[in-house]
């Protein structure tokens, strides 16, 4: 199953009460759902690609309104092929809008009546119901992080947006094709949300994966730095030889003076060791204390004097 699938499966056998339970109906039917006239009145027709947004559906309708339901399955002839889940309530259509806040006098509302979603608990549950019809997340492994919500309205993503940062969470709106796409791209977001609509278990994976991944990458710059101040420390080294031998060519070593000339020596035994390295060795040898910045400054000493012997010549 992918990561999306799991997050469903999680949310929707989450136990909700009844006021939760009615904000997570109102989502489901508002994003699938559409009014029907037959001989028994006002019906709705519900479809989804989702058997699990299907399922739960199901179960709050019969939960909360007792409705008598049937169900059809077909196969899309995209493709794909997946399967299509209508779920048909021929009576009570209209009564069951209204008690979900969803139609009024003046009709379908773009977006549910606030007391559905007063509290915090019943925008969580909304918020989850609204991922159950068509959110979707990427896989924790992979390291572009993203979590959307589609939407065929732009009123209902930007209520969607408005309901988010309810829970200081900053959603974005993006069209794609004909349909407007509520997305969260920080990690903190995406695991934020994912604890909201009570996807628990999905948001520890994600964590999980998250710190192995930031952990990795850490590692991976601290040995690049590592290597990066090796490569330059060998550089270094070289340079300062290269300068030694030019003192020796010209027979001027022997010259310089007497903490020069150790120096030298020191750094010709050791021509990969770091600044620190030398002050080691120059301390065992000559029984001098030497501090990096001491060190660095008679290597530029001896440098200085291999340009001077060069400019003469």
């Amino acid at each position: 199953m992918s990561f999306t699938t799991d997050i469903k499966q999680e949310i929707a056998n989450v136990s909700l009460e009844k006021h939760c339970q009615r904000a997570q109906l109102a989502a489901l039917m508002q994003l699938t759902s559409s009014l029907t006239i037959s001989k028994g009145g006002m019906g709705l027709l519900v479809r989804s690609e989702s058997v699990i947004s299907c399922k739960r559906t199901m179960y709050l309708l019969k939960k909360l309104y007792d409705a008598d339901t049937t169900l059809q399955v077909a196969k899309k002839t995209n493709l794909k092929k997946n399967n299509v889940y209508t779920i048909e309530i021929e009576k009570n259509g209209r009564m069951i809008l209204e008690d979900l806040g969803l139609y009024s006098q003046r009709g379908l509302e773009s977006h549910p009546s606030y007391d559905v979603i007063m509290r915090n608990c019943c925008a969580a549950a909304y918020l989850a119901g609204a991922f159950l019809a068509y959110g979707s997340c990427n896989d924790p492994h992979n390291a572009n992080y993203h979590l959307e919500i589609s939407l065929q309205e732009i009123e209902f993503a930007n209520f969607i947006v408005k309901l988010i940062s309810r829970f200081d969470m900053k959603a974005k709106t993006v069209k794609r094709r004909s349909r407007y796409v509520v997305y969260l791209k920080k990690a903190d977001y995406v695991s934020g949300f994912l604890a909201l609509i009570g996807a628990h278990d999905a948001m520890m994976r994600f964590e999980d994966e998250r710190i192995a991944r930031d952990l990795k990458n850490s590692l991976s710059r601290i040995d690049n730095c590592e290597i990066a101040n090796v490569e330059k420390s060998i550089r270094a080294g070289q340079k300062q030889i290269a300068n030694i031998e030019k003192i020796r060519e010209y027979g001027k070593l022997e010259k310089l003076p007497e903490k020069l000339r150790n120096v030298a020596e020191i750094r010709t035994r050791y021509p990969e060791a770091s600044l620190l390295e030398l002050c080691d060795a120059y301390q065992k040898n000559y029984g001098e204390l030497v501090s990096k910045s001491g060190m660095k400054h008679r290597l530029n000493k001896i440098e200085s004097y291999a340009d001077s012997l060069e400019e003469r010549s």
